[in-house]
């Protein structure tokens, strides 16, 4: 899917920060002890797996195929998040080494936002996952552009396994929240196998400002703080190469960061 949201617990917007590779990112995200985290990882796999993840689909069977719906009534903030991630891809294609411009993934991707306004800019192919078949239907009409668009792949994320070595990008964005941490790390381990040579996973997410999981009951859903991403991605075997903090949002919203990786050996 594809979903800013408000932040409930705390109404703060901070400045932008980039890093790379930066040490002295521990010292600026909120720092939580390893016993805190192992209990947060359990409070989020409380819920029994099927009803998890039947509860999501049957939330979003209800929701508009637009881009008002699917942003849960944010649509204005569309182009600044579209802006800051071509920003972001700009400087990934000067990584050493430099990812493809070949075939790219867009998972969670609604009807296509994120495949029409930002990565058919940047790449021949975009194979897209959206598990919604009424969102999924929209993605030819939205993108339009047919010469860009590759498969569409009508499945959620926790049972999605892309080809070994297809793509250049695997971007997911204001999905991850509606896996379980166990199926966060199992989903990212299967995408590392799913990269190209060069290739990079890119994750752009909402961060709980507090050091806990904040749970949207309504349509199934985590907010993770960004230690624990970050601990959980390692599990997975991943590395960042770069974080990066989304600026110039509405008042009141969740942090949002964007993390590239890859495999960390």
């Amino acid at each position: 899917m594809d979903l800013p949201t408000r932040d409930k617990s705390k109404n703060l917007v901070e400045n932008s920060v980039c890093f790379s590779e930066d040490p002295t990112l521990t010292s600026i995200v909120n720092e939580v002890t390893a016993s805190q985290l192992t209990k947060l990882n359990l409070n989020t796999s409380q819920h029994d797996n099927e009803e998890f993840y039947e509860k999501a689909k049957k939330y979003w069977e209800t929701v508009s195929p637009t881009i008002d719906g699917i942003l849960g009534g944010f649509a204005e903030v569309s182009p600044r998040d579209i802006q800051s991630s071509a920003q972001l891809l700009t400087a990934i294609f000067r990584l050493k080494p430099r990812p493809g411009r070949s075939r790219a993934l867009d998972c969670g991707a609604g009807i296509g936002r994120v495949t029409k306004h930002l990565l058919v800019r940047f790449f021949d192919k975009v194979d897209l996952v959206e598990q919604c078949p009424q969102f999924a239907t929209q993605i030819p009409e939205y993108v339009g552009d047919t010469k860009h668009l590759g498969e569409i792949y009508t499945q959620g994320l926790q049972d999605f396994t892309p080809e070994e070595g297809k793509y250049d990008v695997i971007w997911t964005q204001w999905v991850l929240g509606h896996l379980t941490d166990d199926d966060l790390v199992a989903f990212w381990r299967r995408c590392i196998s799913g990269l190209a040579k060069g290739g990079v996973i890119v994750m752009k997410e909402n961060t709980s400002s507090s050091n806990e999981v904040e749970v949207d009951n309504e349509d199934s859903s985590v907010t993770r703080p960004l230690k624990l991403i970050r601990q959980l991605l390692r599990e997975a075997g991943l590395r960042e190469i770069r974080i990066q903090k989304q600026e110039n949002m509405p008042r009141g919203l969740f942090p949002i960061y964007m993390i590239v990786m890859r495999a960390s050996r």
